[in-house]
């Protein structure tokens, strides 16, 4: 009977034992590299001119260069490091080199410490439009503001994550320039539009993304692929969207075959203190390798209790007039919810959704939801299963069928 050890931020993982004829499928992300030979692939990366000009012949000594850093990214501190040394070794030097941090769409502003040969470091808050310049316009004459440091730069070198987002059921719209690095109003925009159209919404952010980039001026794009346990599994460096295309390319590890549907699919967060977004995640990941009527469930830390939109959903209440009833409000804390729910909804379906987290079984029950209220329950629920999917880390995942 095969034992699968599942990590999902507890002092002791969860040990599943699984009977050989019902196991599907047991799926983890790619291994990848910390410190400093994440480094030397960074280096790697950037002085590769497969997908466009390496990095030191894009700029010349005493050029003004601004790095920004999108979000959350794999081994920070190794990664911007790398980056630092070949900038110095083409004569721009710390006086010369900055750094802007910009927190995640659903994060608070990161900060920024800890890394070598940076002048200047800054974390953008979107909130505070003194921090953005106008630099340009949009097709339909709409103003496009971007971070002052990124305006100002002579170079920009955008550094983000390219990841899958299963709830998309493709890319995730996270990782690039923009809207993260600009002004509140705009990502604010992008949430109603996630909210009232769903899926629908992503060519035209995807549009509008290529559009302000192009009016930066930006060749310079490093996305970087994460490995298991926020590893740097791989590097990709050249014009924006040849980079996102080639980073697309070396993410395949994240999107892993599984031969057929299973009844039961356990799966863990890459963090798993992470709020709702990580777990609509893991919910749309699992949900795609299991029956229609089959059982998810998570495995987590989570303590985040649902907002009233998704708690009045599952209490019953009609998810669109819901979701009209948010952006009608004019709330962002009730339209992002509504756009989590209805992405939340539309994945999981009909089946059951069970929790092992650190919210209350009162609270999680409340929500018509399983709650496991020790890892022995989830433990039971593998062992007795008829067939059985586990995914690791699934909010990184986009799981195919055979």
């Amino acid at each position: 009977m095969p034992c699968i050890t599942l990590d999902y931020g507890a002092a002791d993982p969860l040990v599943l034992e699984v009977r050989g004829d019902a196991l599907v499928a047991d799926r983890r992300g790619p291994e990848g590299l910390v410190g400093a030979e994440a480094a030397r692939l960074v280096t790697a990366a950037v002085g590769d001119a497969s997908h466009g000009p390496p990095l030191e012949s894009q700029v010349v000594a005493g050029d003004r260069v601004t790095i920004g850093l999108i979000g959350d990214v794999p081994q920070p501190e190794a990664v911007v490091s790398a980056l630092a040394a070949r900038l110095d070794a083409a004569g721009v030097g710390s006086a010369c080199l900055s750094l802007v941090v910009s927190p995640p769409l659903e994060a608070a502003v990161t900060p920024v410490g800890g890394l070598a040969g940076i002048g200047e470091r800054s974390s953008f808050d979107p909130a505070m439009e003194s921090q953005t310049s106008y630099m340009a316009a949009d097709e339909a004459g709409r103003p496009i503001h971007l971070a002052r440091p990124l305006v100002d730069a002579d170079v920009v070198v955008g550094v983000g994550r390219w990841s899958w987002d299963a709830a998309l059921g493709g890319p995730s719209i996270e990782g690039e320039l923009w809207p993260t690095f600009s002004r509140q109003a705009c990502r604010d925009d992008q949430v109603r539009a996630l909210a009232r159209r769903g899926r629908r919404a992503v060519p035209d952010w995807d549009a509008a993304n290529r559009h302000a980039t192009w009016q930066l001026g930006t060749c310079a794009s490093l996305r970087l692929v994460s490995g298991r346990r926020d590893s740097l599994a791989a590097a990709a460096f050249g014009l924006p969207v040849e980079a996102a295309r080639s980073a697309r390319r070396q993410a395949a590890g994240w999107r892993p075959t599984v031969p057929s549907t299973a009844a039961l699919a356990i799966a863990s967060l890459s963090r798993p203190d992470g709020g709702l977004p990580l777990v609509l995640r893991a919910v749309a990941a699992a949900a795609r390798v299991t029956h229609p009527t089959g059982t998810v469930c998570i495995a987590s830390r989570l303590a985040e209790r649902p907002g009233v939109i998704f708690t009045r959903w599952r209490e019953g209440a009609p998810l669109d007039a819901l979701v009209r009833e948010a952006l009608a409000s004019g709330d962002m804390t009730l339209v992002r919810d509504a756009f989590q729910t209805r992405f939340f909804a539309r994945a999981l379906g009909d089946r059951r959704l069970v929790l092992l987290s650190d919210l209350d079984e009162a609270t999680v029950e409340e929500l018509e939801l399983g709650h496991a209220a020790a890892p022995e329950v989830v433990e039971r629920l593998a062992h007795r299963a008829e067939t059985v999917t586990v995914l690791h880390e699934a909010d990184r995942m986009l799981p195919r069928l055979a």
